[in-house]
Order: C-alpha cells, then sequence, then structure tokens
C-alpha cells in the first residue's frame, strides 16, 4: 500500500512539474486599425505592434504596402489617430530605437530601413529611409529589436541572424524547436527551414533573461521562449483556444504583452 502511495504521489508530483512549464496568458488590451475590409487599401495582415516609452503610446500597422493603414493609440489601447494614417512604408518590422527615441522598421525585400519622425507628441510627421537595399536575410522577415545588444533579430529558417544598426549582420543562434537543454541538440534538424507548426517570419524580443526570444507556435497556440545564447527552449506561454494565430505575420511583443492580429476582426488582440 505505501508503495502504492508513493508511485501515485511521484506521478502527480511529475505531472504538476510538466504543468508548471506552460503558462496561461490572458486577455489584457486591444488596438482597433482603421478602416474596415471593404474600404479602399485597407490591407489584411499585422505587422507588428510597438511602444514608445517616451510618448507613452502604440504604433501599429498592417504589413504590405504604403498605403496600408496604421494606428497610433494611448495606453489604454485608444486610437488617437485618424482614419487617414498609413505606413508610408511596406512594412514588416517595428521597433523602438533608444539611442534616437524613434520608431524604426524594415520594409519587403529590398525596401530597407525606416524610421518615423514625429512632433513632440508622438504624432508622425514623416518617414524617411534610413538604409536601402537587402538588410535581412530573407523578403518577408519581421524585425525586432534587442535594445541591450543594440541589434536588430531576424528569423530566417531554425536561425536568429542579429545585425547591427548599420545593418551589417554580426551573429546568429540555431533555435532547437520544441528542445531543452536538457534534450540537446537533433542532429537531423534543417536549420534552414522553420518547421511547419510555427509562424515562419515572426519573432519576438521579450528582454527577459534566459528566455529573451519568443516564437509562435501556430499549433499547440502557445509562445515558446528561448534562451538567446543557447537556442533551448525555456518556456511556454499558452493562448486561449479562441485565440486567432497566423502562421505568417500577426505576432508582436510590446510593452510586456504578446500580441496576435485578429484579421477578421482587424484588432490586435494582447495577452500577459
Amino acid at each position: 500500500m505505501k508503495k502504492f502511495l508513493f508511485l501515485a504521489f511521484a506521478v502527480l508530483a511529475f505531472a504538476a512539474g510538466v504543468d508548471a512549464q506552460t503558462q496561461n496568458l490572458k486577455k489584457v488590451s486591444e488596438l482597433k486599425m482603421p478602416k474596415t475590409a471593404d474600404d479602399d487599401m485597407p490591407g489584411t495582415r499585422g505587422a507588428a505592434v510597438v511602444w514608445h516609452p517616451v510618448y507613452k503610446k502604440y504604433y501599429a500597422s498592417f504589413a504590405g504596402n504604403v498605403a496600408f493603414p496604421m494606428g497610433i493609440f494611448d495606453a489604454t489601447g485608444k486610437r488617437i489617430s485618424d482614419d487617414e494614417l498609413v505606413t508610408q512604408a511596406d512594412t514588416r518590422g517595428l521597433w523602438y530605437n533608444p539611442a534616437t527615441k524613434e520608431i524604426w522598421g524594415n520594409g519587403y525585400s529590398e525596401s530597407g530601413w525606416f524610421k518615423y519622425t514625429t512632433d513632440n507628441k508622438g504624432n508622425i510627421t514623416e518617414v524617411t529611409n534610413v538604409l536601402e537595399g537587402m538588410y535581412q536575410p530573407n523578403d518577408q522577415c519581421v524585425g525586432t529589436y534587442d535594445p541591450g545588444a543594440k541589434k536588430v533579430l531576424f528569423l530566417s529558417g531554425s536561425i536568429v541572424y542579429r545585425y547591427d544598426n548599420q545593418g551589417e549582420p554580426t551573429d546568429s543562434v540555431v533555435i532547437r524547436w520544441n528542445r531543452s537543454k536538457k534534450d540537446g541538440i537533433d542532429d537531423y534538424q534543417d536549420i534552414y527551414e522553420t518547421p511547419e507548426d510555427y509562424n515562419a517570419v515572426s519573432m519576438v524580443f521579450t528582454g527577459i533573461k534566459g528566455q529573451e526570444l519568443g516564437f509562435l507556435n501556430v499549433t499547440n497556440k502557445e509562445v515558446e521562449l528561448y534562451d538567446a545564447k543557447t537556442g533551448f527552449l525555456v518556456k511556454k506561454l499558452a493562448f486561449p483556444e479562441n485565440a486567432p494565430v497566423e502562421m505568417m505575420f500577426g505576432f508582436s511583443y510590446a510593452n510586456g504583452i504578446y500580441w496576435i492580429f485578429n484579421q477578421e476582426l482587424r484588432k490586435w488582440v494582447g495577452y500577459k
């Protein structure tokens, strides 16, 4: 009897340990984008969300065309920009550059990098090119920023590439999909392909030590957090079952919140 109770306790303890590795996320905010699907040049896929810590505002955009909508929102999620604000860039990634206190971004393929100039209230007054040409590993990848290292990060295949602020590639790390350090490296992994369960173009940088890199597992509706040095899985964060997830774009991280884009309702939904 004692042996049976011991085994039962061991099984429960193991199960509890497994469950503890996955944290449930809860909805905390929404950013409703301008226009409707029936308007002219409405956009379909959400590109990125970025938080400006000085103005305390979110900037969110569609991917795919210089005339697609962009929105500026206050800290509560209320849109404060008008319906006519557009990206003015074929946007893929957006990030806050603390050195210049500006919102920067990368575009499609050889569009290069750009930045938004704002007035003292955070309203966009101008967009200018920072770099012209191919300063990313593939056409569609969505850039995000590591402010500590002062580098822009891109996912391509199973590799996260790091670029400095001048657009020069500096180093990289291979992501060991769904494998912890204890599991070790999969010797048969194709590092030049993204597994079919994952969003292949978007990644996030959290700034959480040892859990810096985040990826969207579309099949499981989870954010998987990986160590930026080793590329091994550390933690999983589960979205609600009804959360919309996409294989391309529509995944971002800003102001400590994980954002996914609901294409049908045309809004970014934030979870924490």
